[in-house]
């Protein structure tokens, strides 16, 4: 992309406005509390004590619309604070000008270094810098700011003591992230019908896993219907894909494909159904039509094998997330065939993924052997598969551990009358966050393993601290007065990456301007005095905190109207605060602009070192799902799971890093954008083959595939070479993955393992697919002028396209 181009789109971005929900409550919460903090500060102190104070309550109010899944008492009281600190230290150096410069390049440079510790951590910290910049300019001596700095926390106490008292929507980003996720696999299943083989995108699983981590006290608080049901979603998603997947045996066309269609419209229908209760928390409203979908009692002379196995599951999953949705499903007549009481065959999310596949009942909220967690916590498994598809998906996250079981009923699917043999119930176990205090060593942690010379965040920290510095000086050089502007422009407008640093830097002076206009006309026009003033920045804040979410235009308008009132109520005229602003302004953005161009850490050249990253987490990822194969006996679910998590974590890394590359003015380095795009489906090819054999794994009693070994050993090795081929600029080779194949078929020639060994063969293709994509040499011409075939080709073209 070109310099022209891709200025053009960062400008387009910064002035944009996007249409999203506004939150009006928590808007007139937080001007509610900036208001008490000015007028207590006005009464006590005088109006320049207000405006220090209003900036702490306001910037408190900010950290509290951040995304986090922290406690928002916590970071309303976290920023006041920390904003406190700063403009104490800042305003005993402030007489000492080089002091103060060296304080200002150290603080902006740990501000910048915070970004390794997470968003949330390096937003607060850089607004802190650049508030600090104003703030040191308001007290006169150190006792009064030492006052000042005292009404800084109180505006922080004051915004945390409103989120307690007046909780709007309590819990309602987790509801939201965990309704997400629901909503997408929910969408996934309808894409599925027409797409069997359409790609699943696990970001909302992702963020409803981060919302599910707690704090103790919150998981003293939590609502039930947040207990177990991200675990069930986790494990609903690679049924859904078992189940639509032609390579899993239901052909492309046919009744089969027809009834296949049917349970997955039913299965969005009560994904949506639950996402929505989760949301409102509200009881779920299951629809009539998709229950009596999983009632039909002709699907298991359609459906057989593995497909009939993801359906039984599939129907005890979401009889699961319907009861801990908070939803009482019907409990309907069994179909013909069944014994009453007969239930599906897995366990609830909240025990330990195992399942037993015998003739399970197909009414939804049947269930086979197994009581749910939500009952009396005991199992009773009937007898091991003989194939593969006996056990659930990896371990829920809410619960890694083993479960007990009792005495096996004469027949699978039933339940008998005699109770099992007592056992312990295993409890859920909840994902901790540590506290705000536990939380410093991780931050300072993170910080040190970013300290380095090719980390982007060091070059933030270092890109940052330079224009602050330069910016104060030039500031305080030029005969404009309130030399802070220019550094306070830099530091709010810098991000560790390209886009958001130019597109920030134009929305500020575009809204600055716009702003600084509107402020200046209402002060002209209606001449306010000192409680106008402090009322018409309660009222700009107020619109900034409704508008935050629509982009930084508006939130920069609204910010520059609001520092015009509140100096404004502390005595300064406009005129001496408003042109040298707008000059001040353009050239911090500038500065800020410059430093990036001079100085950057582009994205581009890392796409190779981020695919291998990818590549690297994804291989041990497929051979752990193969080990569950080759010795089933072993509890190698939370292997499973650790490694999904992982690789999930990478491939996230490797988005975000196209997403950053694409709006770069930087020419690929050896990988271009087809390559990046080729590559990118193989990777996802591969886990998705993984993930389809994840949907089936075997019951501790089940025969094991010793192939499986040997091939997830070759797996493992092989991609940790090919992903030090790609950093080293390679295609990676897979000799070692096809001999273990070629040995697997000459040793077990009966197709015993038949579906494990077909998706090695899969696993494969896909590996060779992704060594293609990265193969951009130009292969020599036949005599007939066509290209030759690929000696690593795929070696089943017939299961390939299938795919």
């Amino acid at each position: 992309m070109s310099w022209r181009r891709a200025l053009k789109d960062t400008a387009r971005s910064g002035i944009a406005v996007e249409r999203k929900r506004l939150e009006p409550l928590i808007a007139v919460r937080g001007a509610a509390g900036l208001a008490i903090v000015i007028a207590l500060s006005l009464w006590l102190f005088g109006p320049a004590a207000a405006a220090s104070s209003a900036f702490g309550a306001f910037q408190a109010a900010i950290a509290t619309f951040q995304r986090s899944w922290r406690p928002r008492p916590e970071l309303a009281i976290a920023s006041g604070t920390s904003l406190a600190v700063s403009t104490f230290l800042g305003y005993l150096t402030i007489s000492k000008e080089p002091l103060f410069l060296a304080l200002l390049v150290v603080w902006t440079f740990a501000a910048g270094m915070s970004w390794a510790a997470g968003p949330t951590i390096g937003l607060i910290a850089s607004s802190n810098v650049a508030i600090m910049l104003v703030t040191v300019t308001l007290p006169t001596s150190v006792a009064q700011a030492a006052g000042h700095a005292a009404m800084m926390i109180v505006g922080g106490l004051v915004q945390a003591a409103l989120i307690v008292l007046f909780p709007v929507r309590r819990w309602g980003a987790h509801r939201d992230a965990l309704a997400d996720a629901l909503a997408a696999e929910a969408d996934y299943a309808r894409r599925l019908r027409h797409d069997p083989v359409a790609s699943f995108d696990p970001q909302p699983l992702m963020e409803a896993r981060n919302a599910a981590a707690v704090t103790p006290r919150q998981a003293r608080r939590r609502p039930a219907e947040l207990h177990g049901a991200r675990g069930i979603a986790e494990r609903i998603r690679p049924v859904l894909a078992s189940l639509a997947d032609p390579a899993m045996g239901v052909p492309a066309e046919g009744p089969a494909r027809d009834r296949v269609r049917e349970l997955l419209a039913s299965a969005a229908s009560l994904l949506d159904a639950a996402a929505h209760a989760i949301r409102h928390g509200e009881p779920v409203s299951a629809p009539p039509a998709a229950l009596a979908t999983f009632r039909t009692p002709d699907t298991g002379s359609i459906l057989t094998g593995a497909p009939y196995r993801a359906m039984t599951r599939l129907n005890t999953l979401l009889q699961d997330v319907v009861e801990t949705a908070g939803g009482t499903p019907q409990e309907d007549t069994p179909q013909k065939g069944a014994p009453s009481g007969a239930r599906g065959t897995a366990h609830s999310a909240e025990n330990d993924g195992r399942s037993t596949p015998g003739p399970a009942s197909t009414d939804l909220g049947a269930r086979g052997t197994a009581h749910s967690a939500e009952n009396d916590g005991r199992s009773t498994p009937g007898p091991a598969p003989t194939d593969p598809g006996a056990r659930g998906t990896a371990h829920s996250a809410e619960n890694d551990g083993p479960s007990t079981s009792g005495r096996a009923p004469t027949h699978p699917g039933a339940r008998g009358t005699a109770r099992p043999a007592p056992a312990t119930r295993t409890r859920p176990t909840t994902r901790t966050r540590p506290t705000f205090l536990a939380l410093i060593p991780k931050a300072l942690k993170a910080m040190r393993g970013e300290l380095h010379r090719g980390s982007p965040i060091t070059r933030h920290a270092t890109r940052v601290s330079a224009v602050a510095a330069t910016g104060y000086i030039l500031g305080t050089w030029l005969p404009l007065g309130h030399g802070y502007w220019a550094p306070l422009t830099s530091v709010m407008v810098m991000r560790p990456d390209f886009s958001q640093t130019y597109s920030r830097a134009v929305a500020r002076l575009a809204g600055t301007v716009i702003g600084v206009a509107v402020a200046t006309g209402v002060v002209q026009a209606a001449t306010p005095g000192t409680l106008q003033s402090g009322t018409l920045a309660v009222a700009s804040a107020a619109l900034m905190y409704l508008l935050m979410r629509t982009g930084q235009f508006a939130t920069q308008a609204c910010i520059a109207a609001y520092v015009v009132f509140l100096l404004g109520m502390g005595g300064e005229e406009w005129t001496q605060t408003v042109p040298e602003r707008v000059l001040l302004t353009l050239m911090g953005g500038f500065l800020a602009m410059l430093a990036y161009a001079v100085y950057p850490a582009w994205e581009t050249p890392r796409l190779r070192t981020r695919l291998a990253d990818w590549l690297a987490a994804q291989g041990p990822y497929v051979a752990a799902v193969f080990g569950s194969y080759a010795d089933p006996s072993a509890s190698n679910a939370p292997d499973v799971r650790e490694a999904l998590l992982t690789a999930r974590t990478a491939r996230a890394a490797w988005h975000a890093a196209v997403a950053r590359a694409t709006a770069e003015p930087v020419r690929h380095r050896g990988l271009s954008r087809t390559a990046a795009d080729d590559a990118e489906d193989a990777l996802a090819q591969l886990g998705r083959v993984a993930m389809l054999l994840e949907a089936h794994l075997p019951e501790r009693g089940a025969t094991p595939v010793p192939p499986a070994a040997r091939f997830a050993d070759a797996l493992r090795e092989s991609t940790h070479k090919g992903a030090k081929a790609i950093r080293e600029r390679r295609v990676p080779t897979w000799d070692a993955v096809r001999e273990a194949l070629d040995a697997w078929e000459t040793e077990n020639p009966e197709n015993a393992d038949k579906v494990v060994r077909n998706t090695a063969t899969l696993v494969l293709d896909t590996l060779t697919e992704l060594s293609e994509a990265l193969d951009t040499a130009v292969p020599p011409m036949t005599l007939d002028g066509t290209a030759p075939e690929k000696p690593n080709g795929p070696r089943n073209p017939k299961d390939s396209a299938t795919r």
